[in-house]
Formats: C-alpha cells, structure tokens, sequence
C-alpha cells in the first residue's frame, strides 16, 4: 500500500531504460501534479476533474520531453532533467508550504482499505486499497504493451540499435513519443495514488524518487545500456526496494545503512549484467 507510487514509477521508468535512455523527469511532475491537484480541491474543483488536469500535466511534460529529444536532438538525461527542473520550479512558484485535501474529498476512495482476509483469530487483518489496484493495473498495461504489441517490439529495436531499428523501417520516432509521454503519464497517476494516500502534498515530494525508479528497474535485470529487460522484474526490483524502508521503522536501522544497501545492490546488479553480457559475448 505505501509503495504502490513506487511501481507505477518504476513501470514507467521501464520503458525509456529499455532505450538506453531515461527520464528524469518523473519525481518531478509527481510534485507538480501533486500540488496542483490539492490546490485545485481545496478550490471547489471536484476530485475527478482535478485527477483530469493531473493527468494532462504529466502528458505536457511527456509531450515536452519527447520534443526536446526528438526535435531539438537532445539526450535523454539532459531533455529529462530540463523538464525536471521546470517541473520543481513551477511547483515551488504554486506553493512552498504542505497544502491538505479538505475533509470529504473524492480522492478518498483510493485510499480506502479493501479487506481480503479478516479473521479475528490472527492479530492482523490482509488488505490493500484502491492504490495497489491501480498499481497492478499499470503492472498489466505495461507487460502488455512491452511484449503484446509492435510498439513493444520497437523500444526493444531501439535499444538493441537505433539506426538498426530506423533503417528496419520501424517507426522510432513515434515510438520515443509514446515513450515519454507514457512515461510521464504514469508519473502523474503516481503522484494521485500516493497523494490520495497520505492526504497532503508540497513541492519537495518527489525528490529522489526518480532514482528510486531507476534502482528499481536496475535491481529488476533491466540492462541500462537498453535492449533487455522485463516490467514484471521492474516490479520486482521495487518491491525489493520497499521491503527496505520498514528496515529504519520498524527495526531501528539507521537510514543511511538503506541507502547504502541500495547503492550495493545496485553496484552487484551492474556487475552481474556486465558479466553475462561478456560471457555472452564470448560464446558469440
């Protein structure tokens, strides 16, 4: 339930990783989006046209992100991280402070406890909420688009060789679109799903989660360098990834030993890919 955003996020990340590229962006529009929408209900605006705008934010910034690469020729890491910033900025010139949902909002139904086991002889009862069933949602948009369609079959091409996959005919372009735009997309229905869940939201949220995602990815398979990898490892990677948080609360680790243990984990994952790539390459 706490880390459902961090699926979504790291589906999302999946897609440019896949590329050899990467959008950096995705934290950011989680504040923008986030802000925006609380605002917007705390205005009169009703709940399901503010998730809308949210929505349309996170397609603005995919759609800027996709030209600035397209377009202007640019890296993905510089064109991400130009949107990145643009994002923080704008969210930061909304409001600096912690704005809340109003009481009675409609964001409320994500975060209601959906109860599968409720026995009164264990001490804990097993639910989820509406937030992990959008998680799982996205989980089985993305499998299906990665590995059921030609769109999938492309990023793929791209990331084995973008001119290889150009002078195959395939269509590169449209495909770095659907992209960023998917990406960012998704980024912003992360942003509802973790702001209907904690009830609040302000312009430093997001910070750093673009590099959870990647972690995620990372810890998944996914080689970063593009062409190989699996959504369903991604989800992997962040469960892997969240089972780390309750290590601080739960059991008095220091945050920092957290970060180091991801820092390792991904280290490990780099150098094992490294190492079946060259094997590989040695039986070629």
């Amino acid at each position: 339930i706490d880390h459902a955003y961090l699926i979504i996020l790291a589906v999302a990340m999946t897609l440019p990783v896949l590329t050899g590229g990467i959008d950096l962006s995705v934290g950011a529009i989680v504040a923008i989006t986030a802000v925006v929408g609380v605002k917007l209900t705390n205005a009169g605006v009703a709940a399901p046209l503010a998730m809308v705008v949210m929505i349309l934010i996170g397609v603005a910034f995919g759609l800027l992100t996709g030209t600035l690469i397209e377009e202007f020729n640019m890296q993905p890491f510089i064109a991400s991280l130009a949107s990145m910033f643009l994002a923080r900025g704008i969210a930061s010139i909304i409001s600096t402070k912690a704005q809340t949902f109003p009481e009675n909002n409609n964001f409320d139904f994500i975060s209601q406890k959906i109860t599968i086991i409720d026995n009164p002889k264990i001490s804990q009862d097993l639910y989820i909420n509406v937030g992990v069933i959008i998680a799982a949602l996205v989980v089985i948009f993305g499998y299906i688009l990665l590995h059921h369609t030609r769109t999938g079959r492309t990023i793929y091409a791209i990331g084995g060789s973008r001119s290889s996959a150009e002078l195959m005919g395939l269509p590169v372009k449209r495909t770095q679109y659907i992209i960023y735009l998917t990406s960012a997309t998704l980024a912003a229905l992360a942003s509802i799903v973790y702001t209907a869940n904690i009830g609040s939201a302000k312009n430093t949220v997001g910070v750093g989660w673009e590099l959870d995602a990647v972690a995620s990815v990372v810890i998944g398979g996914t080689i970063i360098t593009g062409g190989f990898g699996y959504v369903l490892g991604s989800v992997l990677g962040s469960l892997v990834r969240s089972i780390l948080d309750p290590l601080t609360s739960e059991f008095g680790v220091p945050a920092e030993w957290t970060t180091i243990v991801i820092g390792l984990m991904i280290l490990v994952f780099v150098v094992l890919q490294r190492a079946v790539m060259a094997v590989g390459g040695d039986k070629k």
